[in-house]
């Protein structure tokens, strides 16, 4: 039996609640397991997160509802998911070229290792301001630069929920309110990378479908599903505490030292 799905599964379950890139640990994961190409990697980690957003819509239905009743709040979260596509889509883009024209897959993950840890600082540096701001005083230019901000994560290495939280907090908005919007946005924005790597990257998921099998994406989506679910309440906590900076910088560090003697080596 291949496990290969089964530890995909349980990476996207685990590290998508904890602002240190998903789709990076997949892509990761997915190069050194599955032996396929970063590029191939990126557009599969971004895949993987269909699991995980049912994990979210049933942790969060209660909150989705109120949305739904908040004509404005709804507002609000349209906007967002606008400027993400605007801001998104064409990163996605152009990261995948670059990844393709890679000639030694060492070099973007030591790229990958270094952003992570730019990630944890700019997350420990934002979690040491004063935050005074709730949902009241949201306004447009804020959640601009929110879907901007949300957007910047198509890049490989970027935590969408470690930018968005950190850039609320940079903007003085209250932690709670910061990670509870910031995991809800991530449905619509989860939802939408998905189609976005059918849509533009078909021939990267069908490599992967011919790689581990229908059933293996299958598995691998249901377990991070299960395990996202079960993990989820735990993780979020985590993810608020002030130390977790260092796990960014864990993760960066073994992505270039890794890499690094693979270049030096290899």
């Amino acid at each position: 039996m291949n496990f290969y799905p089964i530890i995909l599964g349980i990476i996207q379950g685990i590290s998508e609640w904890l602002p240190i890139s998903s789709k990076t640990q997949i892509l990761i994961a997915s190069h050194y397991l599955l032996n396929i190409s970063p590029s191939i990697g990126y557009t599969f980690g971004l895949f993987m997160e269909i699991g995980t957003v049912l994990s979210a819509l049933l942790y969060f239905k209660k909150d989705i509802y109120q949305i739904l009743r908040d004509k404005k709040m709804l507002y609000y979260i349209i906007i967002i998911i606008i400027f993400t596509g605007l801001v998104g889509v064409p990163l996605y883009i152009i990261s995948s070229r670059l990844l393709e024209n890679v000639y030694n897959p060492s070099i973007p993950m030591i790229i990958l290792g270094l952003i992570l840890i730019l990630n944890g600082i700019y997350i420990y540096y934002t979690r040491n301001k004063i935050k005074i701001k709730d949902k009241k005083d949201l306004n447009l230019r804020d959640i601009i630069i929110i879907g901007t901000a949300q957007g910047l994560a198509a890049l490989p290495g970027v935590s969408r929920s470690g930018i968005t939280v950190s850039t609320m907090l940079l903007m003085e908005y209250d932690p709670k309110f910061a990670f509870s919007l910031s995991y809800i946005l991530y449905i619509p924005a989860a939802l939408g990378a998905f189609l976005l790597t059918i849509l533009a990257s078909k021939s990267n998921i069908t490599y992967v479908v011919s790689n581990i099998g229908y059933y293996g994406i299958l598995t691998a989506m249901v377990v991070s599903f299960v395990v996202g679910y079960l993990t989820i309440d735990i993780l979020m906590r985590l993810a608020k505490s002030k130390k977790i900076y260092y796990i960014n910088f864990i993760l960066g560090s073994i992505a270039i030292i890794v890499n690094l003697i693979g270049l030096i080596y290899g």
